[in-house]
């Protein structure tokens, strides 16, 4: 991400205030890091200005230094994203949507990954990255589970492969964990999830993964993701035939009891 000469001084005078707080609260530079989810080495950089907090960053250090929100004040124009540049447009829509629904197929959806989940997820990837960038992606990945516990709730749903939940990414003790969380997560009353079983002798949604995006004011938005290649699109035909493709999948797969009933003997 590019960052202008402006918002270059505003990381330098947000690292500056950023230790004051620091310091005034007693904490070394890994001591702040270790109560925030950071490195000491992020955390310098910050300070020096040479980086923009990225993710959840400002928000925890503002709680953690007792700032009473004037680290989130002077953040709010330098804060920065490890997020792709063709999907911070999704992700600033997903964030204001009234509803969403999304179709996966070989991984656990990012909004129901936990931390170390996200992280196994994230470092698997080629080319590979320094632990810095891995670091930022998880925190941005967090960060957008927001929307499941915003105030205004939106509509959420999901249709998953059976498959893809009983993948043991990271080892057992990570798996254990995901599973539990998804099912922690299943349990909310604004949150549809189901499970496709591996036994269907029809699928409407061979094609591949998907996520539906429908705003407050009911404008509705495909996006779809493979191999690095990407669509966001308000296209009418588009979106209404997915609409109707993902209609289908919820009426093929296993109901919302059945699915928990599945996911549950892999916690077992």
């Amino acid at each position: 991400m590019h960052l202008g000469n402006e918002t270059s001084g505003n990381a330098v005078m947000f690292g500056r205030l950023l230790r004051h707080f620091r310091e005034r609260a007693g904490l070394s530079q890994e001591a702040l890091g270790g109560r925030i989810g950071f490195s000491k080495s992020q955390v310098a950089m910050v300070e020096r200005g040479n980086r923009p907090p990225r993710g959840p960053f400002v928000e925890r250090a503002d709680a953690a230094l007792g700032a009473q929100g004037a680290l989130i004040a002077a953040g709010a124009d330098v804060t920065g994203s490890y997020l792709a540049d063709w999907f911070e447009q999704f992700a600033k829509l997903e964030r204001l949507a009234a509803a969403r629904h999304e179709y996966e197929t070989h991984v656990v959806p990012g909004l129901l990954q936990t931390e170390a989940y996200a992280r196994t997820v994230l470092q698997g990837g080629y080319p590979p990255v320094s632990d810095d960038v891995v670091d930022g992606r998880v925190a941005d990945r967090l960060a957008r589970q927001s929307l499941i516990t915003r105030k205004d709730v939106p509509a959420l749903s999901f249709v998953l492969e059976l498959s893809a939940l009983a993948r043991p990414i990271g080892g057992k003790a990570v798996h254990r964990e995901q599973i539990a969380h998804i099912l922690a997560v299943a349990q909310l009353r604004h949150v549809t999830l189901q499970v496709m079983p591996p036994r269907r002798e029809t699928h409407a949604a061979l094609s591949g993964p998907f996520v539906l995006l429908e705003t407050k004011e009911r404008h509705r938005l495909a996006y779809v993701e493979a191999q690095g290649h990407y669509l966001l699109t308000d296209e009418e035909l588009t979106v209404v035939n997915l609409f109707g493709t993902y209609g289908i999948l919820r009426a093929q797969a296993l109901s919302p009891e059945e699915s928990r009933a599945e996911i549950e003997k892999l916690a077992r």
